[in-house]
């Protein structure tokens, strides 16, 4: 029997070891908060960094715990049960392709709080978070136009579903406010992960006379601007600053920005103050704007042009569509 004994107390002592270990860790942080990441993860230099780029500050800032997941397979649920069985205080689903699986999950368990980014849901426990992506897109056109010599320019969007219409459909807009007679060549990729694919595509872009691209497209856009800078013709980045991409072709990236917007939502968090609703951030709520412009040098007028246009947008005076008309 005594062997028996040590071994139980022992276990009896580890056991209580781990519920204090685990009692401490909830009360050491804040707050803990999961994220599963869109379909081409980490790494991608754009969405996927910038959210991540967001909890990281939120965690070195704010005191708090997170984790992630990525489902490159299409898991979404398998991943999402995971991150709702870590007991966090927030789960965030990061995308329009994870939306499915996030309400399925979020009807699952009513008393988890999740937010949903960049799609829009009606389910109570969910918090919508959507950017104005053709605002930003538009002033994106504005220097496109800007900068061509062959009035011909190219838009690559990674799959055909209204968040990348958006895109495109400010770019259209805002180049054709420059000049209405201007050529856009568009093409969908229907994949956000194969660069090669990207790189193809802009280069049937570029063979046509397009000069300047603009992908909306994850590592399939990447590719399509080192195809871009391969061919000596300028190119616009999306999501964070893509200069170091490729710094002979990106003039200026889309700025979308997730990783404050992620940020003040967690300090939201912490603060008791997490409103159940949507937001929908734009130009006027700095969710979206403009790099800083490089390698192309517009003149006076031009970023005359630019900041009235912005203006314009802020203040309603230009509507910006969501769909290309």
């Amino acid at each position: 029997m005594k062997k028996w004994k040590i071994p139980l107390m022992f276990i009896a002592l580890i056991l209580s070891g781990c519920v204090s270990q685990a009692a401490d860790t909830r009360t050491l942080f804040d707050a803990k908060v999961g994220i599963l990441l869109s379909d081409t993860g980490l790494g991608d230099g754009s969405f996927n960094d910038a959210a991540f780029s967001g909890l990281e500050r939120a965690r070195n800032e704010l005191n708090i715990l997170f984790d992630y997941r990525e489902a490159p397979e299409g898991n979404y649920e398998e991943k999402l049960l995971e991150l709702v069985e870590g007991d966090y205080d927030l789960i965030v689903g990061l995308g329009f392709s994870v939306q499915e699986a996030l309400e399925k999950t979020a009807e699952a368990y009513p008393d988890q709080q999740f937010l949903l980014i960049d799609g829009t849901s009606e389910i109570d426990n969910v918090i919508s978070m959507t950017f104005k992506d053709h605002e930003g897109s538009f002033l994106v056109g504005v220097v496109a136009a800007m900068a061509t010599k062959t009035n011909t320019l190219g838009f690559i969007g990674g799959v055909d579903a209204p968040v990348i219409h958006r895109f495109e459909a400010g770019f259209t807009a805002g180049a054709k406010y420059v000049n209405p007679d201007i050529k856009i060549i568009t093409e969908y990729a229907g994949d956000f992960g194969d660069a090669d694919l990207g790189r193809s595509i802009a280069a049937k872009q570029i063979e046509a006379g397009a000069d300047f691209i603009y992908p909306a497209a994850g590592y399939t856009g990447t590719g399509a601007i080192l195809e871009a800078q391969d061919r000596g013709i300028f190119s616009a980045g999306v999501d964070t600053d893509q200069f170091y991409t490729a710094e002979k072709s990106v003039v200026t990236s889309m700025m979308k920005n997730v990783d404050i917007a992620v940020y003040e939502l967690v300090n939201d968090l912490i603060s008791g103050e997490l409103p159940e609703e949507s937001y929908e951030l734009g130009l006027k709520e700095d969710g979206v704007g403009l790099a800083e412009i490089r390698l192309f040098e517009a003149d006076m007028n031009g970023k005359a042009m630019l900041i009235d246009v912005r203006q314009k947008i802020i203040s309603g005076d230009i509507d910006v569509p969501e769909t290309v008309k």
